[in-house]
Protein backbone atom coordinates (compact mmCIF):
# COMPACT_ATOMS: atom_id res chain seq x y z
CA UNK A 1 0.00 0.00 0.00
CA UNK A 2 2.71 2.49 0.96
CA UNK A 3 6.15 2.67 2.17
CA UNK A 4 5.69 5.54 4.84
CA UNK A 5 5.74 5.47 8.90
CA UNK A 6 2.93 7.17 10.81
CA UNK A 7 1.89 8.58 14.10
CA UNK A 8 -1.55 8.68 14.42
CA UNK A 9 -2.71 11.30 17.37
CA UNK A 10 -5.94 10.31 18.51
CA UNK A 11 -7.67 6.78 18.54
CA UNK A 12 -11.08 7.11 18.34
CA UNK A 13 -13.22 5.47 16.23
CA UNK A 14 -12.33 7.16 13.57
CA UNK A 15 -8.59 6.39 13.98
CA UNK A 16 -8.94 3.13 14.48
CA UNK A 17 -10.84 2.24 11.67
CA UNK A 18 -8.09 3.87 10.20
CA UNK A 19 -5.73 1.75 11.43
CA UNK A 20 -7.59 -1.61 10.89
CA UNK A 21 -8.10 -0.62 7.22
CA UNK A 22 -4.08 -0.06 6.66
CA UNK A 23 -2.87 -3.50 8.84
CA UNK A 24 -5.82 -5.22 5.91
CA UNK A 25 -3.73 -3.72 3.09
CA UNK A 26 -0.63 -4.80 4.60
CA UNK A 27 0.58 -1.93 6.14
CA UNK A 28 3.14 -3.23 8.89
CA UNK A 29 2.39 -2.60 12.46
CA UNK A 30 5.49 -1.55 13.47
CA UNK A 31 5.00 1.85 10.66
CA UNK A 32 2.14 2.63 13.08
CA UNK A 33 2.14 4.49 16.37
CA UNK A 34 -0.60 6.01 18.27
CA UNK A 35 -1.36 8.66 20.44
CA UNK A 36 -4.21 8.84 23.01
CA UNK A 37 -4.50 9.19 26.58
CA UNK A 38 -7.25 7.03 27.07
CA UNK A 39 -7.58 3.67 28.55
CA UNK A 40 -9.62 2.08 26.03
CA UNK A 41 -8.26 3.43 23.25
CA UNK A 42 -4.38 1.93 24.52
CA UNK A 43 -6.22 -0.82 25.03
CA UNK A 44 -7.38 -1.43 21.81
CA UNK A 45 -4.21 -0.38 20.20
CA UNK A 46 -2.62 -3.38 21.96
CA UNK A 47 -5.20 -5.66 20.35
CA UNK A 48 -4.28 -4.19 17.13
CA UNK A 49 -0.63 -5.01 17.88
CA UNK A 50 0.71 -1.32 17.58
CA UNK A 51 2.92 0.86 19.41
CA UNK A 52 1.23 3.36 21.59
CA UNK A 53 1.47 5.87 24.32
CA UNK A 54 -0.60 8.70 26.12
CA UNK A 55 1.46 11.46 24.66
CA UNK A 56 3.80 12.45 22.21
CA UNK A 57 6.70 11.32 24.00
CA UNK A 58 10.49 10.63 23.12
CA UNK A 59 8.86 7.03 21.49
CA UNK A 60 6.97 9.26 19.15
CA UNK A 61 9.67 11.42 18.23
CA UNK A 62 11.97 8.30 17.67
CA UNK A 63 9.16 6.77 15.76
CA UNK A 64 10.09 9.59 12.83
CA UNK A 65 6.80 9.53 10.50
CA UNK A 66 6.53 10.16 7.63
CA UNK A 67 2.92 11.08 8.33
CA UNK A 68 1.45 12.84 11.30
CA UNK A 69 -2.18 12.08 11.17
CA UNK A 70 -4.38 14.13 13.59
CA UNK A 71 -7.45 12.02 14.49
CA UNK A 72 -8.48 14.52 17.43
CA UNK A 73 -11.56 16.36 18.02
CA UNK A 74 -11.38 19.96 16.65
CA UNK A 75 -10.72 21.55 20.06
CA UNK A 76 -7.92 19.37 20.97
CA UNK A 77 -5.93 20.53 17.69
CA UNK A 78 -4.20 23.30 18.72
CA UNK A 79 -2.63 21.11 21.82
CA UNK A 80 -2.24 18.32 19.84
CA UNK A 81 0.18 20.61 16.77
CA UNK A 82 1.41 21.68 19.90
CA UNK A 83 2.88 18.82 20.97
CA UNK A 84 3.98 18.34 18.02
CA UNK A 85 6.45 21.06 17.14
CA UNK A 86 9.12 18.58 17.61
CA UNK A 87 8.27 15.81 15.30
CA UNK A 88 7.49 19.05 12.83
CA UNK A 89 10.89 19.94 12.28
CA UNK A 90 12.11 17.13 10.66
CA UNK A 91 9.69 17.84 7.79
CA UNK A 92 6.65 14.95 7.82
CA UNK A 93 3.28 15.58 6.34
CA UNK A 94 0.50 16.73 8.68
CA UNK A 95 -2.74 15.03 7.74
CA UNK A 96 -6.04 16.24 9.43
CA UNK A 97 -8.91 14.74 9.84
CA UNK A 98 -10.04 17.41 12.30
CA UNK A 99 -13.80 18.16 11.31
CA UNK A 100 -13.66 22.01 9.98
CA UNK A 101 -10.21 23.12 11.53
CA UNK A 102 -8.58 24.87 7.88
CA UNK A 103 -5.12 24.36 6.59
CA UNK A 104 -3.94 27.91 7.96
CA UNK A 105 -5.10 26.58 11.45
CA UNK A 106 -2.40 23.97 11.09
CA UNK A 107 0.32 26.22 9.77
CA UNK A 108 -0.17 29.11 12.20
CA UNK A 109 0.98 26.45 14.87
CA UNK A 110 3.83 24.55 12.97
CA UNK A 111 4.41 27.24 10.09
CA UNK A 112 3.83 28.02 6.94
CA UNK A 113 6.40 25.77 5.15
CA UNK A 114 5.01 22.60 6.73
CA UNK A 115 2.86 20.26 4.01
CA UNK A 116 -1.15 19.80 5.27
CA UNK A 117 -3.48 17.66 3.92
CA UNK A 118 -7.24 18.37 5.51
CA UNK A 119 -9.40 15.91 5.05
CA UNK A 120 -12.92 15.24 5.33
CA UNK A 121 -13.85 11.08 5.71
CA UNK A 122 -17.44 10.22 7.31
CA UNK A 123 -18.56 7.19 9.29
CA UNK A 124 -18.83 4.57 6.75
CA UNK A 125 -15.24 4.45 7.24
CA UNK A 126 -15.84 2.23 9.87
CA UNK A 127 -17.11 -0.63 7.43
CA UNK A 128 -14.88 0.33 5.17
CA UNK A 129 -17.16 2.46 3.15
CA UNK A 130 -16.70 6.11 3.34
CA UNK A 131 -16.23 8.44 1.56
CA UNK A 132 -13.40 11.40 2.12
CA UNK A 133 -12.42 14.10 0.11
CA UNK A 134 -8.67 16.06 0.67
CA UNK A 135 -7.31 19.47 -0.05
CA UNK A 136 -3.51 20.55 -0.23
CA UNK A 137 -1.49 23.47 1.08
CA UNK A 138 1.09 24.10 -2.12
CA UNK A 139 3.61 22.47 0.20
CA UNK A 140 2.45 18.99 -0.47
CA UNK A 141 4.77 17.02 -2.66
CA UNK A 142 3.27 15.00 -5.20
CA UNK A 143 4.65 11.69 -2.94
CA UNK A 144 2.78 13.47 -0.05
CA UNK A 145 -0.49 13.45 -1.53
CA UNK A 146 0.20 9.76 -2.68
CA UNK A 147 0.49 9.06 0.96
CA UNK A 148 -2.69 10.80 2.52
CA UNK A 149 -4.66 9.17 -0.51
CA UNK A 150 -3.56 5.95 0.30
CA UNK A 151 -3.86 6.17 3.89
CA UNK A 152 -7.83 7.82 3.62
CA UNK A 153 -8.32 4.93 0.60
CA UNK A 154 -7.76 2.37 2.99
CA UNK A 155 -11.69 3.16 4.49
CA UNK A 156 -13.29 3.90 1.21
CA UNK A 157 -13.21 6.08 -1.91
CA UNK A 158 -11.70 9.11 -1.77
CA UNK A 159 -11.71 12.53 -3.63
CA UNK A 160 -9.69 16.02 -3.90
CA UNK A 161 -10.79 19.81 -4.19
CA UNK A 162 -7.92 22.53 -4.78
CA UNK A 163 -10.26 24.92 -3.37
CA UNK A 164 -10.07 24.34 0.10
CA UNK A 165 -13.46 26.37 0.49
CA UNK A 166 -15.04 24.12 -1.21
CA UNK A 167 -14.50 21.44 1.93
CA UNK A 168 -17.74 23.62 3.80
CA UNK A 169 -20.04 22.05 1.17
CA UNK A 170 -17.94 18.79 1.03
CA UNK A 171 -18.95 18.72 4.75
CA UNK A 172 -22.39 19.32 4.15
CA UNK A 173 -22.77 16.64 1.82
CA UNK A 174 -20.66 13.66 2.49
CA UNK A 175 -19.82 14.42 6.53
CA UNK A 176 -23.13 14.67 7.39
CA UNK A 177 -25.05 13.11 4.86
CA UNK A 178 -25.01 9.73 6.87
CA UNK A 179 -26.98 11.45 9.45
CA UNK A 180 -29.60 11.90 6.86
CA UNK A 181 -29.71 9.08 5.01
CA UNK A 182 -30.40 7.40 9.04
CA UNK A 183 -33.02 9.92 9.25
CA UNK A 184 -34.78 8.98 6.12
CA UNK A 185 -34.30 5.04 7.43
CA UNK A 186 -36.12 6.28 10.92
CA UNK A 187 -39.02 8.05 9.21
CA UNK A 188 -39.41 5.24 6.22
CA UNK A 189 -39.92 3.01 9.46
CA UNK A 190 -42.19 5.19 10.92
CA UNK A 191 -44.06 5.34 8.05
CA UNK A 192 -44.06 2.10 7.17
CA UNK A 193 -45.51 1.31 10.96
CA UNK A 194 -48.54 3.36 10.29
CA UNK A 195 -48.93 1.41 6.93
CA UNK A 196 -49.83 -1.35 9.92
CA UNK A 197 -46.48 -3.37 9.74
CA UNK A 198 -45.05 -4.73 12.92
CA UNK A 199 -41.88 -1.93 13.98
CA UNK A 200 -39.14 -4.32 13.49
CA UNK A 201 -40.01 -5.49 9.83
CA UNK A 202 -40.50 -2.09 9.00
CA UNK A 203 -37.39 -0.64 10.41
CA UNK A 204 -35.78 -3.79 8.19
CA UNK A 205 -37.35 -3.00 5.60
CA UNK A 206 -36.45 0.25 5.58
CA UNK A 207 -32.40 -0.20 6.55
CA UNK A 208 -31.98 -2.63 3.98
CA UNK A 209 -33.40 -1.01 0.89
CA UNK A 210 -31.90 2.00 1.71
CA UNK A 211 -28.32 0.08 2.28
CA UNK A 212 -29.28 -1.91 -0.97
CA UNK A 213 -30.70 1.11 -3.17
CA UNK A 214 -26.95 3.02 -2.25
CA UNK A 215 -25.23 0.01 -3.35
CA UNK A 216 -27.09 -0.46 -6.24
CA UNK A 217 -26.52 2.88 -7.57
CA UNK A 218 -23.05 2.97 -6.60
CA UNK A 219 -22.60 -0.28 -8.39
CA UNK A 220 -24.24 1.20 -11.82
CA UNK A 221 -22.34 3.86 -12.16
CA UNK A 222 -25.42 5.72 -13.64
CA UNK A 223 -26.69 8.80 -12.52
CA UNK A 224 -29.25 8.62 -10.01
CA UNK A 225 -31.88 10.29 -11.57
CA UNK A 226 -31.81 7.67 -14.57
CA UNK A 227 -32.21 4.91 -11.74
CA UNK A 228 -35.38 6.32 -10.22
CA UNK A 229 -37.07 6.78 -13.77
CA UNK A 230 -36.74 3.16 -14.42
CA UNK A 231 -38.16 2.04 -10.85
CA UNK A 232 -41.32 4.77 -11.47
CA UNK A 233 -43.72 3.07 -13.83
CA UNK A 234 -46.30 6.12 -15.22
CA UNK A 235 -49.29 5.70 -13.26
CA UNK A 236 -47.92 3.44 -10.55
CA UNK A 237 -47.07 3.31 -6.90
CA UNK A 238 -43.87 5.07 -7.09
CA UNK A 239 -44.79 7.47 -8.82
CA UNK A 240 -47.69 8.24 -6.41
CA UNK A 241 -44.97 8.26 -3.76
CA UNK A 242 -42.66 10.32 -5.79
CA UNK A 243 -45.50 13.54 -6.56
CA UNK A 244 -45.55 13.99 -2.81
CA UNK A 245 -42.03 13.78 -1.86
CA UNK A 246 -41.14 16.03 -5.27
CA UNK A 247 -43.66 18.78 -4.61
CA UNK A 248 -42.16 22.34 -4.47
CA UNK A 249 -41.86 22.43 -0.21
CA UNK A 250 -40.79 18.57 -0.59
CA UNK A 251 -37.57 16.39 -0.08
CA UNK A 252 -35.40 18.37 -3.01
CA UNK A 253 -35.86 21.87 -1.13
CA UNK A 254 -35.61 20.64 2.23
CA UNK A 255 -32.45 18.89 1.10
CA UNK A 256 -31.16 21.70 -0.49
CA UNK A 257 -31.93 23.91 3.06
CA UNK A 258 -30.61 21.54 4.91
CA UNK A 259 -27.31 21.32 2.79
CA UNK A 260 -27.11 25.25 2.79
CA UNK A 261 -27.41 25.27 6.68
CA UNK A 262 -24.80 22.61 7.22
CA UNK A 263 -22.35 24.52 4.87
CA UNK A 264 -22.81 27.71 6.14
CA UNK A 265 -22.54 26.18 10.22
CA UNK A 266 -19.07 24.71 8.69
CA UNK A 267 -18.07 27.91 7.61
CA UNK A 268 -18.63 29.24 10.64
CA UNK A 269 -16.97 26.69 12.93
CA UNK A 270 -13.58 27.49 10.84
CA UNK A 271 -13.56 31.16 12.39
CA UNK A 272 -13.65 29.57 15.80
Amino acid sequence: MMDVRVLLIGFGNMGQALVKGWLDRGVPAAAIRVVDPAAGALEAAVKLGVARSEAVDAGALAHAPGVVLLAVKPGQLEEALRACTGVAAAGPLFLSIAAGKPIASITRVLGGDTPVVRAMPNTPAAVGRGMTVLTASPRVSAPQRAAAEALMAAVGEVAWVDDETLMDAVTAVSGSGPAYVFLLIECLTRAGTAAGLDGALAEKLATVTVAGAGAYAAASGEPAAELRRRVTSPGGTTEAALRILAAADGLPDLLERAVRAAAERSRELSQE
